[in-house]
C-alpha cells in the first residue's frame, strides 16, 4: 500500500473513532424541546398554553369514551398502557421522560393519531398548547 493510501486510511479510522466517541450509539433525533413546542403552538393559537385547561382536556372523556389519560394515566408521570393493545407507553410528562417532546415529527405524528382516536379529529394548536402547558408543569 502506498504512503498516501495509508495516510488516508489512518485519517479515516481516526475520524470514525472520534465520531463514535463523541456521538452515543443510541443517538435520537432531538430537534426540539417541550418548551419550544409549547411556544410554537402558543404562537399558532394566538394565546399562551393554559395548564388548567390542559389538565381538564387531558382528563375529560370525549365522544369515543376515551381521554388522553385513558392510555397515559393520571397524572402521566409513570408508564401508561394502551387501552386496546396493552402496549406500555413511557411517561408523557417531560420531567419524567427526557425524550418526551424532543422530536418534532414524532410529536406531530402521535398528536395527530391520538387526537383522532380521542376526538375523531386533529387537535387545534390551542389544545396542544394547553395540554403541553399542563404536562410541563408536572414535577
Amino acid at each position: 500500500m502506498n504512503t498516501l493510501k495509508k495516510s488516508l486510511l489512518t485519517a479515516s479510522i481516526f475520524i470514525n473513532a472520534m465520531i463514535s466517541i463523541l456521538l452515543p450509539s443510541n443517538a435520537q433525533a432531538a430537534d426540539t424541546s417541550a418548551t419550544a413546542q409549547l411556544q410554537q403552538w402558543s404562537v399558532q393559537a394566538g394565546t399562551p398554553g393554559n395548564a388548567v385547561k390542559g389538565q381538564a382536556f387531558f382528563n375529560t372523556k370525549q365522544g369515543n369514551d376515551l381521554s388522553c389519560a385513558s392510555c397515559h394515566g393520571t397524572p402521566p408521570i409513570k408508564d401508561g398502557k394502551h387501552v386496546s393493545t396493552g402496549k406500555l407507553i413511557p411517561p408523557l410528562a417531560p420531567a419524567f421522560n427526557t425524550k418526551s417532546f424532543t422530536d418534532t415529527a414524532t410529536v406531530e405524528k402521535w398528536f395527530r393519531r391520538n387526537c383522532k382516536d380521542v376526538l375523531s379529529r386533529e387537535c387545534s394548536p390551542s389544545e396542544k398548547a394547553d395540554v403541553l402547558a399542563y404536562l410541563i408543569n408536572l414535577k
